[in-house]
């Protein structure tokens, strides 16, 4: 089945368009979009973490306008929420990464194209209007095959690059195994050639990144960097000491590891541990505005959307994706609201109780 040409009227919220993309999409990419690594229990609590905290509202608060604008690395984003870089989007829609970038573009959302778009990083960002821009990069075997890759970035107009650090190897993707999940004909990365790919788990070991690339990466390039994958508080502090512009607390969407910790669980942790001078970004399992509050108020300065792209995209294109940001935004801007929130500067812990387990 193909994406439809308007919403769906029953589309109330992110969960309707996870329900509608495995109805419309062929069951391999189906399985390869919306899974995770070995028992997907990572995956699972990534969505169920936020569950744990519940809201608490503020009556006669005489709040009557929201500002949700907030500054990300000197730029101002109207919205706390960016698209995640996520792979290979014409998986689901034929407009792949230029249809999410209109649909960010309409809602004025920031981006971050992946290393392994199936469009060039030059005609992506051609669709881009007033909100940021930036490259995702996973580091390639070869060094100036990375060097190629920052300096593309750097001339197409990218604003900063976010360094994929926590998957040197992939997951144990044993549903899309199960589904005989192959790219299918004229879905590629096509910004990497195919001898960029390391093949066997020695040779990924082997080139995988360090500590040491990263501050190579920063001696040659201009932009700002921020380090994608950061769980442990340990490395946390180890990014800030090395001066990189920020982080983003992810578990890879649990396609990595299993049994780790869901993102938002490490949040207040590792702000306590680098202090509130340094960029937190948050991404894995969120689906709600009241979500987004959640994480803001447990640390983090702004937020990643990951999965449901794909599954605005496969069900309406473009539209579904603007229209599922429209959905977070009117959900975030109604829950600070009954908490009493103003702006984004007046979240905080005080919202949130902790559910007992």
């Amino acid at each position: 089945m193909s994406a439809l040409t308007t919403i769906p009227a029953d589309i109330a919220c992110l969960a309707d368009y996870r329900r509608y993309a495995e109805q419309l999409l062929p069951s391999p990419a189906w399985h390869y979009i919306d899974g995770a690594s070995a028992d997907e229990l990572t995956k699972q609590a990534n969505e169920s973490a936020f569950a744990r905290w519940q809201l608490i509202p503020r009556v006669l608060s005489g709040v009557t306008n929201i500002n949700t604008q907030v500054n990300l690395l000197g730029q101002m984003h109207q919205f706390p929420m960016l698209l995640a870089p996520v792979a290979y989007q014409k998986l689901a829609h034929p407009s792949g990464e230029v249809g999410s970038m209109q649909g960010a573009a309409a809602q004025d959302i920031g981006y971050i194209l992946s290393t392994l778009a199936s469009t060039a990083l030059e005609e992506v960002i051609d669709y881009k209007q007033s909100a940021d821009c930036w490259f995702q990069l996973y580091v390639q075997p070869d060094w100036h095959d990375t060097l190629a890759l920052i300096q593309r970035a750097e001339y197409a107009g990218y604003s900063a690059l976010v360094i994929t650090v926590d998957a040197p190897i992939n997951g144990l993707r044993n549903r899309e195994q199960r589904a005989g999940f192959v790219l299918p004909a004229g879905v590629s990365a096509v910004n990497i050639t195919a001898t960029q790919s390391p093949q066997g788990l020695q040779a990924c070991l082997n080139a995988a990144p360090t500590w040491q690339t990263i501050k190579q990466i920063m001696a040659s390039t201009h932009l700002p960097v921020i380090l994608k994958g950061i769980i442990a508080v340990e490395d946390a502090m180890l990014a800030k000491e090395l001066g990189v512009a920020g982080i983003v607390v992810s578990n890879h969407g649990g396609r990595v590891l299993d049994t780790m910790p869901a993102s938002v669980m490490m949040l207040s942790l590792i702000r306590q541990a680098v202090g509130n001078d340094f960029l937190i970004l948050c991404d894995s399992g969120i689906r709600r505005g009241s979500d987004i509050f959640k994480a803001l108020a447990l640390g983090a300065d702004a937020v990643l959307i990951g999965r449901p792209i794909m599954y605005a995209l496969a069900t309406a294109g473009p539209l579904g994706v603007a229209h599922m940001l429209r959905i977070l935004k009117d959900e975030l801007q109604l829950t600070m609201a009954l908490c009493g929130c103003a702006s984004i500067a007046d979240i905080s812990t005080k919202h949130l109780i902790t559910l007992q387990t």
